[in-house]
């Protein structure tokens, strides 16, 4: 695809150069993520952060992602703080924002509104999240993470064992990893849920048509095995009629150190996109995991900056410019 002035809305724009040329300049990227050097490529232009679903690690790994390319940011957080609350519609939204922006990221609690946002929008647009549609930038570091990880043992993306555990109806960041390792040659997907809250068929579908290998469970220990990823997710609460329905849900596949060690191949990685629910009616993944070392859901955190920065730096042109506007750091960094 060409990266210039373009929205990142799904992951289906994506083909595997595009990914792969994300992950070099994401990789060029962790001195400066790392604080280690400072540039300014970005000096001057401003990110619009537009948040309507709360958000820790996306809103500000964003912020902190363009900051780190020496850009500033603008936020509108909540429905009650925007225009929209007036009855604004996103469209006049978009074109007004637009004119005080570079580039928007949007989460909205509707799927296919960051899409119509973006239809008015004078500037690139990326999608943090809509409904339980698609999390684009979540999968690309999810991937991300799962190649560095991998690569530590020797292994590639190509022939990757994984296991999707918990709220596969409703979380997005599943849907759109489902649909990125369409990408890649003999995958195998376990996926394990309860019915009610089952990969949506057409994801499914979409997996077995590019040769993905998928295998559907509601039994976690079998499911969890023979992997190299067990990927959890939380239950979504907020995607739910009542909290009432969702605790029906809750803490149904709790992964702790016992469960692991038993059922676990050694080297097996912990993965889940946060946050998780540590609640003791949920508690999904288990805080005694804290200190096992494949648990990788910080680094998978960490990892978001990199991949963000590199979105960021491609869509405005200037990856091969961050280099040149670098400095050293001249403060205590602390123990990265």
């Amino acid at each position: 695809m060409e990266f210039t002035g373009a929205h990142i809305l799904s992951i289906t724009q994506f083909e595997r150069a595009d990914i792969e040329r994300i992950f070099r300049v994401a990789d060029n990227m962790e001195p400066y993520a790392q604080r280690k050097r400072v540039t300014r490529v970005l000096e001057g232009a401003i990110l619009g952060n537009m948040f309507f679903e709360p958000s820790t690690r996306t809103r500000v790994s964003f912020g902190a992602a363009f900051n780190l390319l020496g850009g500033e940011v603008r936020e509108t957080t909540g429905f009650k703080s925007s225009a929209i609350s007036k009855g604004e519609s996103l469209y006049d939204t978009a074109r007004v924002l637009s004119g005080y922006s570079d580039v928007i990221c949007m989460r909205h609690p509707e799927a296919g509104s960051v899409a119509e946002f973006a239809a008015a929008s004078r500037v690139p647009v990326i999608n943090g999240g809509d409904g339980p549609n698609e999390h684009p930038s979540q999968a690309l570091l999810d991937l991300y993470t799962i190649r560095k990880e991998l690569a530590d043992r020797g292994r590639t993306v190509d022939g990757l064992r994984i296991a999707m555990i918990g709220d596969l109806k409703y979380g997005r960041t599943v849907h759109s990893l489902c649909k990125l390792l369409c990408l890649f040659d003999r995958v195998q997907v376990t996926l394990v849920a309860p019915q009610e809250l089952a990969m949506p068929g057409y994801v499914v579908e979409q997996m077995r048509e590019a040769g993905v290998e998928v295998t559907i469970s509601d039994d976690l220990l079998h499911g969890i095995g023979h992997v190299d990823i067990a990927y959890s997710t939380r239950i979504q609460e907020e995607r739910f009629a009542s909290k009432d329905e969702a605790n029906l849900y809750r803490g149904r596949f709790r992964l702790n150190q016992a469960i692991y060690t038993q059922y676990c191949e050694p080297n097996t990685v912990i993965m889940h996109p946060l946050p998780r629910d540590s609640r003791a009616d949920a508690n999904e993944l288990d805080n005694d995991l804290n200190h096992n070392p494949n648990l990788a859901i910080f680094r998978q955190a960490d990892n978001g900056v990199l991949v963000r920065m590199a979105l960021f730096a491609l869509i405005l042109d200037v990856a091969d410019q961050v280099d040149a506007h670098a400095r050293d750091v001249n403060w205590y960094r602390g123990g990265r």
